[in-house]
């Protein structure tokens, strides 16, 4: 499947996705590709929304359509968060933290009462594999780099928050095991698996069709 079929895909799975939004909600706003397509259809809408974003980039974005966006510093929950993944499994487990911003993804997921995920078909993956997104803090990065080896920090800016982007490489054959690992490391702000409880919703475009998938 070529570039542009994948983006009409995305277009689908975020359309699909904005119409779950309701005057007067309080929205998260992801990061990614996907995303990218949500914050016109959500601004076509012209519904009266709050919305928080998750990285500098959305927030530039989603103010330029006209969406009005705060900073995610008063509210302790939102109604709704939509977001892409780079990895999605029939289970729900989801790989995400490709442009590093996993760390603010996840909270945002974690105060909204409907977590929504939207992505193409080539997100959609039998097992999730590595590497997995990780933020660390710069103080002892490099005891935390041992104490998560294979872990390599990217040749990329810090993260919003200021922490070191790295990716670890080691196995992956059970996301759940690895994700107490790596939360439980001291220095580790973050990391890019997301567990299914913390999903609602699923959109998945493959072709012209959205399938729609509750969780």
């Amino acid at each position: 499947m070529g570039d542009a079929d994948l983006d009409l895909e995305k277009r689908a799975a975020a359309r699909a996705a904005a119409m779950l939004v309701d005057p007067g909600m309080r929205v998260g706003l992801g990061t990614g590709s996907t995303v990218a397509h949500l914050l016109p259809a959500l601004a076509e809408r012209e519904l009266d929304i709050t919305c928080v974003a998750t990285s500098v980039h959305t927030e530039k974005a989603g103010r330029d359509l006209g969406l009005r966006i705060v900073a995610f510093d008063t509210w302790d929950r939102l109604d709704i968060a939509i977001d892409g993944a780079d990895q999605v499994t029939p289970d729900g487990w989801l790989m995400k933290g490709g442009g590093g911003a996993h760390t603010r993804e996840k909270i945002v997921a974690a105060a909204a009462d409907r977590f929504v995920v939207i992505a193409s078909s080539n997100k959609a993956v039998d097992a999730l594999v590595p590497p997995v997104p990780v933020e660390l803090l710069p103080f002892g990065i490099e005891a935390t780099l041992r104490a998560i080896a294979p872990t390599q920090p990217r040749d990329a800016p810090p993260s919003p928050d200021g922490g070191v982007i790295a990716d670890h490489h080691g196995p992956l054959d059970d996301p759940e095991r690895l994700a107490r690992r790596l939360a439980d490391t001291p220095g580790v702000v973050g990391h890019g698996l997301f567990p299914p409880y913390l999903v609602a919703d699923l959109f998945i475009a493959r072709g012209a069709e959205v399938e729609h998938h509750r969780l």
